[in-house]
């Protein structure tokens, strides 16, 4: 049987709590409930299916992701979008990072079958967000302010069973040289 899988960073929970305040806004307002279903994070991987029983290969591969980083702290400023009119997507936008391009980097030396490109974000809206929605709530979420920061400290390894749970953690951690 099949499993989806994912790779992605978890800012704190009180973060989680406020950016779900976003998402509940665009059900209530916009008719978009699906975000709900998942709490905010940032994919670095995203979510792939492979057959339950490779999943340790699955876990050796995220254990060979090279983590040697000393943590890092993401700045999450305003609101970013994507105006896809089949898909568009309502987001938390962080500030550019050299040290979470270079972990994304890491990660897919060791998860190379998917070639996608790299734009951070926290999915606030997306799935069954009309465009006609998306365009509304943009009118308001350009201009929302909504500024913070956290700590990432480590990676985590997600699989779904009805939801996505974590199965494997790595810490990041600096080596003295």
């Amino acid at each position: 049987m099949k499993k989806m899988y994912f790779i992605a960073v978890y800012p704190p929970q009180e973060i989680i709590d406020e950016i779900r305040i976003f998402k509940k806004d665009l059900a209530l307002h916009y008719d978009n409930s699906k975000a709900l279903n998942n709490d905010a994070h940032i994919t670095l991987f995203p979510p792939f299916s492979r057959e339950a029983e490779l999943e340790n290969d699955i876990h050796t591969a995220f254990q060979k992701i090279d983590t040697d980083l000393s943590p890092f702290e993401i700045t999450l400023n305003g609101f970013g979008g994507f105006p896809n009119s089949e898909n568009p997507v309502l987001y938390v936008k962080p500030e550019a990072n050299e040290h979470l391009n270079i972990l994304h980097q890491n990660v897919i030396r060791q998860f190379t079958f998917n070639k996608r490109s790299f734009t951070p974000h926290m999915t606030v809206g997306y799935r069954n967000l009309t465009y006609d929605n998306y365009l509304k709530a943009w009118k308001v979420y350009q201009k929302k302010e909504y500024k913070t920061r956290f700590l990432v400290d480590r990676i985590l390894l997600l699989r779904h069973d009805g939801k996505w749970i974590p199965i494997a953690e790595k810490l990041l951690i600096r080596k003295q040289k």
